[in-house]
């Protein structure tokens, strides 16, 4: 298997002494696992990071074998990870795509929707301009994967997340949502509730 490709960083975990595995959202591809040789490096770190662009890739002899990826910034979004409000969001957005896809399906609607509203996060000046992207992206993750929500909003999409996807299973990614809710509060009494 080699597959050679643009891709939207979603997660990365420690794996070893030096390497990570990297957990990416392509567009033609699907969610794509690999193990980057000195992912935990000064230099790739900083491109390993949650809702960057990469040309990444993902080199295996057979397609259950974890793929060896190699990556290469394209795009990095790491300036907002400063922020409260926009890190939130992506790590929101990354981590619930991170853990819900299954590896190896194409979801080119995924990918385009997540690469727009990432995008939305960074250039729009408040979270005015990317909150309803956010809604639309998981009512979108939710209808590819078969659970449509009608009219999505915030406290509709969080119930058909914990009814559909997340029932039964112990899953920390909630957190990350419950986080950028309770941010987007802050803001405002009702965040398009």
């Amino acid at each position: 298997m080699l597959i050679s490709t643009s891709a939207l960083v979603l997660a990365v975990r420690a794996h070893g002494e030096h390497g990570a595995i990297l957990r990416a959202l392509t567009p033609r591809n699907g969610l794509q696992a690999g193990y980057v040789r000195g992912g935990r490096s000064r230099r790739l770190r900083p491109i390993l990071q949650a809702g960057n662009l990469i040309q990444a890739e993902f080199r295996a002899r057979v397609e259950e074998q974890l793929a060896a990826a190699t990556v290469e910034l394209v795009h990095s979004r790491a300036p907002l990870l400063s922020e409260p409000l926009p890190a939130a969001a992506i790590e929101w957005v990354c981590a619930l795509t991170a853990v819900t896809l299954p590896e190896g399906q194409p979801y080119p609607n995924l990918y385009e929707g997540l690469s727009g509203l990432l995008g939305a996060i960074e250039h729009a000046p408040s979270a005015r301009g990317w909150m309803d992207g956010l809604i639309r992206f998981e009512a979108l993750l939710l209808a590819e994967l078969g659970y449509g929500v009608g009219a999505p909003n915030l406290d509709r999409n969080a119930r058909a997340l914990e009814t559909h996807l997340f029932a039964g299973r112990k899953v920390d990614v909630l957190a990350a949502r419950e986080r950028l809710v309770q941010r987007l509060k802050r803001l405002s009494p009702s965040p398009r509730a």
